[in-house]
């Protein structure tokens, strides 16, 4: 058996301030000057293993190795999960809970949610025909908040629309902080939940019908292993677990309009090229762009790997950003090029933004099919339906908050919708 002295260890006594400076660099720049995939260091005051790379995601994502409970900071877990959600569970009361949302995931169903969206963007896009600015982010995050919410069963009043997507936007830039963005992000999912609960409580008590293949349905009347429905609580989160991430496509939308917008080649190449390029592109804007930069796991099983033994409990941190622009299996990994892609070997262990390994078996997020095929929406809505400028803003990526974020969001204006293709320009 190995020691814990096989692997590098960070210097000194503490590096949060180190990852909250380097983000999504703290921990591939470290794997570099160590010239090892795996270090030691210690994060607000915890000592923790930091892994990059294919190899490290093999390991980690091994069903049943690792699980989330105690992973991650307590507001962190509100915000993106909460107590007794899905990802929380492990073993066979995972895989249960899992079979749930992954019965939602047919080409049927996701096809249904493309649809809803693409109508809700041409609606919206007739609004910003009027004139003015339009910042994407927010508006694509309020397209996905209406369509995702009619499709999960629960459709929204137009009062209500902007409101219910300002909670889940808060949700989201409030994970990856502390302080006032997080703060912000707990009294709004506060009230996000009052109304998931509300509505669970409506359908289990036959006042609100909704369509027995929706996810709404699924998930009030969902049973666990024992025969019991879930809490209204825990019904509350998992529907949010399928509200919130989709909103959250628009960070990838917002990416999406950058990457058009900084390589015109891209989007006439998609005006040209259809479904392939479409799919290699969308999956580059994923690669390349940051949205979370690890994740974290606790053993469940001590197992030994490259020397280093892992006990029964230590704390792990996975690579996500770093793995995704490993030079050993992406060339000039900094460069944005979606031809790669024609090339991939479909590993799930290379390419992880959302997570790696099996969906069934392990903690891969069940949504990212959904995520692609919103993109290819998105894009296609961008490129074939839409001509647009893009003003003088400042398209920097602050590479130093979580979630990262185009500094100016993502402006457009003299939008119009055609159906020829679009001229994406420089004021």
């Amino acid at each position: 058996m190995g020691s814990v002295m096989s692997i590098p260890r960070d210097k000194g006594y503490d590096h949060t301030l180190g990852l909250l400076k380097e983000t999504y660099h703290f921990i591939s720049n470290r794997c570099r000057r160590h010239a090892s995939d795996m270090f030691e260091t210690r994060l607000m005051f915890r000592k923790v293993i930091c892994m990059t790379g294919e190899e490290a995601a093999k390991v980690f994502y091994r069903p049943g190795r690792f699980t989330r409970k105690g992973a991650m900071p307590p507001t962190t877990l509100r915000l993106l999960q909460d107590k007794g959600s899905v990802q929380t569970l492990d073993g066979e009361a995972h895989r249960h809970r899992k079979e749930m949302f992954m019965s939602l995931m047919t080409p049927e169903s996701i096809e249904r949610l493309t649809q809803i969206t693409a109508d809700a963007w041409r609606a919206r896009a007739a609004r910003w025909e009027r004139g003015g600015e339009v910042v994407l982010l927010s508006e694509v995050q309020e397209i996905l908040c209406r369509a995702v919410c009619r499709w999960v069963g629960l459709e929204l009043s137009e009062e209500d629309a902007d409101g219910r997507a300002r909670e889940f936007a808060s949700m989201i830039d409030g994970a990856g902080s502390v302080g006032p963005r997080n703060w912000m992000g707990m009294v709004r999912r506060s009230r996000t939940e009052r109304w998931i609960r509300g509505a669970i409580d409506a359908i289990r008590g036959g006042r609100l019908a909704v369509d027995e293949a929706s996810a709404a349905h699924a998930v009030a009347w969902h049973r666990e292993l024992d025969g019991e429905l879930l809490s209204t609580k825990v019904a509350a989160v998992e529907l949010i677990n399928l509200l919130r991430p989709t909103v959250a496509v628009a960070q990838y939308v917002m990416f999406a309009g950058l990457a058009l917008h900084e390589h015109p080649e891209c989007a006439e190449r998609l005006r040209r090229n259809g479904d392939d390029y479409r799919e290699w592109f969308v999956q580059e804007v994923r690669r390349f762009y940051p949205f979370f930069p690890f994740v974290g796991g606790r053993v469940r099983e001590a197992f030994d790997w490259r020397g280093h033994h892992f006990e029964e409990g230590a704390w792990v941190l996975l690579d996500f950003h770093g793995t995704n622009h490993d030079p050993r299996v992406w060339d000039e990994p900094n460069q944005f090029r979606p031809e790669r892609f024609a090339a991939w070997n479909q590993s799930p262990y290379n390419f992880i933004p959302q997570g790696g390994g099996d969906y069934y078996e392990g903690h891969r997020c069940p949504g990212e099919w959904i995520t692609i095929e919103l993109l290819k929406t998105a894009v296609e809505q961008l490129t074939s339906a839409m001509q647009y400028r893009v003003p003088e803003q400042d398209l920097r990526i602050n590479m130093k908050r979580m979630p990262a974020m185009v500094r100016s969001r993502f402006v457009i204006d003299s939008v119009r919708r055609v159906g020829a293709a679009v001229e994406i320009g420089q004021k």
